[in-house]
């Protein structure tokens, strides 16, 4: 016999919270039939996009008090439970970044949408890095969603690093989020192509912050340092910047720009391989030594961050799924012999230990292993 909720609960049309609502992913809350009946438990799956649709069609409800705090779920949600969370917590935001923005519904999607995944950042940075090291199989088709949610990351933990009060470091999240929200097609279609721009995307690209700004404004976004910095997000100090060679540049945009800056030296192109981690944090601190943001960026994700494969001197392979004491000694998930087995349960390695010293960055195309992001995340935790 199916439940019937209590008649003191209110309740809100599942409709309106879409972007919380994702394909062969686990509910983050109870739904509801329109006579108040239980349809889907929280923790059930939403199977196809047929269902989802006629979930939608019937008017199915949702408890409004268990939309009150979004991020509640992270926060107590089990260690082994985090992997998933983090993959249906991002597609949230993908979604929204797609389909809300220019709709007056946009910041209110967004900030349902963030509580979530700044929770999930704050409770494990190493499994936060790891997000933004991670590249999916559909990379290049939601390149220009996947960059924004990296980047926005990326802002957050160095402006957590750097000591900003969480209004502002929040602020840089959603800047990073959304500074290329005019050009996300483009992102991905650049991403794939192998000839040089025409001048028609030279223009779109020179025009993008402006125009990003222009279309949060539609949205309903008011909040000037937001807008200012996501116009100003590839202007440098010395006047080399776009679209209007400023030099005076608020800070946000100044941190922005160099998670942006970081997270593309990480992402694939289809004319070119993601660089090493090792690399491109060398070479932002050779970019750009001496400055503070980017010295906490390097410092933040270290010369291994969690999400990267490496080869050790004993001759197995794995992944960093931690930082370690210093920023050349991770947490590794060995999940090869050195003679290239592939083990059936991951080892630990700590490659503060001479013997299991790091040896190099290694692509992951060169580890084929079954072993699950829960797996790592329990052996992460030690």
């Amino acid at each position: 016999m199916q439940s019937t909720a209590p008649a003191t609960v209110q309740f809100s049309p599942l409709s309106q919270f879409k972007h919380r609502v994702a394909i062969a992913a686990s509910l983050p809350f109870n739904v509801y039939d329109a006579d108040r009946t239980l349809l889907l438990a929280r923790g059930q799956l939403v199977e196809n996009y047929e269902q989802m649709c006629a979930l939608f069609e019937r008017g199915a409800l949702v408890d409004i008090a268990e939309l009150a705090d979004p991020a509640a779920e992270a926060r107590r949600a089990k260690p082994h439970e985090l992997p998933g969370l983090w993959n249906r917590s991002l597609y949230h935001l993908g979604e929204t970044l797609r389909h809300a923005a220019g709709d007056e519904a946009f910041v209110d999607a967004l900030d349902a949408a963030t509580p979530t995944v700044v929770t999930l950042i704050e409770r494990d940075r190493d499994l936060a890095i790891f997000q933004v090291l991670r590249q999916e199989g559909n990379a290049m088709a939601q390149y220009g969603v996947n960059r924004s949610m990296h980047a926005a990351i990326t802002a957050l933990l160095v402006a957590q690093r750097l000591g900003w009060a969480a209004d502002d470091a929040q602020r840089a999240f959603k800047v990073a989020l959304t500074m290329n929200i005019s050009m996300l097609e483009l992102q991905g279609e650049l991403a794939q192509q192998s000839t040089p721009l025409t001048d028609e995307q030279r223009d779109a690209i020179r025009a993008h912050p402006d125009f990003s700004r222009l279309m949060l404004e539609l949205s309903g976004v008011s909040d000037a340092e937001w807008l200012r910095a996501v116009a100003e997000h590839h202007e440098v100090p010395d006047g080399s910047g776009y679209p209007s060679g400023a030099r005076s540049i608020c800070d946000t945009a100044d941190l922005v720009r160099r998670a942006d800056i970081y997270t593309a030296k990480l992402s694939p192109r289809g004319s070119r391989q993601a660089m090493a981690a090792d690399q491109a944090g060398r070479q932002m601190f050779m970019q750009d030594p001496g400055h503070p943001m980017t010295a906490a960026l390097v410092k933040e994700f270290g010369v291994y961050p969690p999400g990267c494969y490496v080869r050790l001197v004993s001759g197995e392979c794995g992944l960093v799924v931690r930082r370690g004491p210093t920023v050349t000694t991770p947490v590794v998930a060995v999940m090869s012999t050195p003679s290239g087995t592939p083990l059936r349960q991951p080892l630990r390695r700590d490659t503060s230990i001479k013997g299991y010293a790091i040896q190099a960055v290694i692509s992951g195309q060169m580890l084929q292993s079954g072993i699950s992001p829960e797996m790592l995340v329990m052996l992460a935790a030690g």
